[in-house]
């Protein structure tokens, strides 16, 4: 699981009403004419991303579908026979949002380069809780020399970012990776350092970016490290052996989750595993069958969506970009899509 930086510092920005329940959505079972661009999208990328995590789902419906992807079908007839989609919606409005899988420079010991320890989780902040905040974490001496490091990086901006996402990798000087995922926290509630630098006069909501955030601290050494204190939430990780360095960083499903393919959401209003049809506006408009592997902590709603984009800083970029409108449907086997439908079909 994840907690995309859009998806916190867009969340922390706007009035959010209480949540609803599954209760309150609609469910509004649509046509495949009526999806945008459906004809011209890559079936085969969607039922190779499907097929990473169907084979753990349990209800019996989807596993006899999953069976039957598995026999190597017709992609797009396969998801047009067997599937309806559904537009589920609670009255709130879409928003999509990106996320992506940092890549850092680092090393398993320390040098005047390598200086920034990232480290997994002792024993007693599984148990206090909430523990020592950021600031007391990282200037006093706890942790040092017990061995908590998994690794040492260069850029202390980078790994405060790298805690926002919850997973990442870190590229060795001899070109290996170790794979690092969440691994625990110290209990703090997540301020927004975003948020603060809107509230100092500094920025306006919509200048705010992952990568503006980071120029800005590194342009204020001295102010910028009690900025990046100012959230008192600290993430532990731990290392990943079981996902090869070329495949994705593992999703809610505990699975590898695939770039541009796999989605974030609200498992209250999508399960886990359902293919998942993708509309969204904006500068760069998408229109793509993708799959429901992962959750966050701010994705919550029947439209709310964090696309992940893939590794590096290609991907960051791309991911931090994203804030846009459009709307979501949901795969859902034909007699669930039916029996779920709060509206007639047209």
């Amino acid at each position: 699981m994840k907690q995309g930086f859009w998806a916190a510092i867009w969340l922390s920005m706007i009035a959010v009403t209480s949540a609803a329940s599954d209760t309150d959505a609609t469910h509004r079972v649509v046509s495949f004419a009526e999806l945008q661009d459906w004809e011209l999208d890559d079936h085969q990328k969607a039922l190779d991303t499907f097929l990473v995590t169907c084979p753990d789902l349990r209800d019996p419906d989807w596993q006899s579908l999953c069976a039957l992807a598995q026999q190597k079908p017709n992609p797009k007839t396969y998801f047009e026979l067997f599937f309806r989609p559904v537009l589920v919606e609670d009255g709130k409005n879409a928003l999509f949002t990106g996320y992506f899988e940092p890549e850092l420079n680092g090393s398993t010991s320390p040098s005047g380069r390598y200086r920034y320890p990232v480290y997994r989780e002792p024993q007693v902040a599984k148990i206090t809780n909430p523990w020592l905040t950021r600031e007391e974490i990282e200037t006093g001496d706890f942790m040092t020399g017990k061995g908590y490091e998994i690794a040492w990086v260069d850029d202390p901006v980078e790994l405060f970012f790298l805690q926002i996402q919850g997973s990442g990798r870190i590229r060795l000087p001899n070109g290996g990776v170790i794979r690092v995922g969440y691994g625990g926290s110290n209990g703090h509630e997540y301020r927004s350092i975003g948020v603060e630098l809107v509230r100092r006069g500094i920025y306006k909501p919509h200048q705010v970016s992952a990568q503006v955030i980071k120029n800005w601290v590194r342009r204020n050494p001295v102010e910028g490290q009690k900025l990046l204190f100012h959230n008192p939430s600290y993430v532990f990780f731990r290392k990943l052996t079981s996902v090869a360095s070329d495949k994705g960083p593992l999703g809610a499903m505990n699975r590898s989750v695939t770039g541009g393919r796999t989605v974030a959401v609200d498992p209250k209003f999508v399960p886990l595993g359902a293919p998942v049809w993708i509309e969204k506006g904006g500068n760069d408009p998408i229109r793509r069958l993708m799959v429901a592997q992962d959750t966050g902590s701010a994705i919550k709603g029947a439209q709310r969506a964090d696309i992940f984009f893939g590794t590096g800083d290609e991907a960051g970029r791309a991911a931090g970009r994203l804030r846009d409108p459009g709307r979501m449907l949901v795969l859902l086997p034909i007699q669930r899509a039916f029996a779920a439908a709060t509206e007639p079909y047209q």
